[in-house]
């Protein structure tokens, strides 16, 4: 899990770092909507949960007025960076990390033929639909673009993603007020797997790629406990299944060996 903060957007509260554990949040008598201590008297709203699987918004028994990105939440929600949640009138958005690029390279002159890179609407009018990276993919209002926000606040041509090899470019096209990354303003920035990319507040899509396999071991290693890490390259062990035949065989022979007697017996 990267970095992770909570920022209250109206300054109410410095930033504070998202920790593995239980952090509360909560509405102290004044009214105001903090993140909690622990201690009992403020009224407890929601939780953030955080281990190494992610992010949950935990809301409390009988709250309501909770959202996520505009969205109702009545018990649990997944979170990622760049979510915005709001409880009860205070608005706390997710912030995590944000490779900024001072200066961009030149587009690449092939485009990645790798389709399952890719741009999923998660908010907004583009929601569930999928834009594949295979070339460049501009976004603005024209509707010349592969991605068209239909909103004349919204600059004709805003912003373009673009594959670099194995890398994935945002890059500014001379918006007003460029693009939000995770919750972080950005003009140009590399992206990664899982980042949250936000337009004029509701436009939301997140980079998905494909997972490499030694990746997806590191992973499965990491979650069993008292396991040491495998050498780089090593090949996966395969797994012997036990050898149960002998045993089952051995068992037959002695109930049969039971019934026998018993029979013999019972027969006299």
């Amino acid at each position: 899990m990267r970095n992770l903060q909570v920022h209250f957007s109206n300054r109410q509260q410095p930033d504070q770092s998202l920790t593995a554990g239980v952090q509360r949040i909560v509405r102290h008598a004044s009214g105001q909507v903090r993140l909690g201590d622990g201690s009992v008297g403020p009224l407890l709203l929601a939780q953030f949960c955080m281990d190494q699987r992610g992010v949950w918004l935990q809301v409390a028994n009988g709250v309501r007025g909770i959202h996520v990105n505009g969205r109702p939440v009545r018990r649990m929600a997944l979170l990622r960076a760049g979510d915005s949640v709001y409880a009860d009138g205070a608005e706390m958005l997710l912030r995590g990390d944000c490779e900024h690029v001072a200066q961009p390279p030149q587009p690449p002159a092939e485009a990645g033929d790798d389709q399952r890179v890719l741009l999923r609407g998660v908010g907004g009018r583009h929601h569930g639909r999928c834009y594949t990276l295979d070339k460049a993919r501009s976004i603005g209002s024209d509707a010349a673009n592969d991605i068209v926000i239909d909103d004349p606040t919204f600059a004709g041509r805003h912003a373009s993603f673009e594959r670099h090899g194995e890398k994935v470019l945002l890059r500014d096209q001379g918006s007003t007020e460029g693009t939000v990354v995770n919750g972080v303003a950005t003009r140009h920035c590399w992206l990664q797997a899982g980042d949250q990319v936000v337009f004029e507040g509701n436009h939301r899509f997140v980079l998905e790629m494909p997972l490499g396999q030694g990746v997806a071991a590191q992973a499965v290693v990491a979650d069993e406990p008292g396991m040491a890490d495998e050498p780089a390259g090593a090949p996966a062990a395969t797994q012997v299944p036990p050898r149960r035949w002998p045993w089952l065989l051995l068992s037959a022979l002695l109930l049969g060996g039971a019934i026998s007697v018993l029979l013999l017996f019972g027969a006299r």
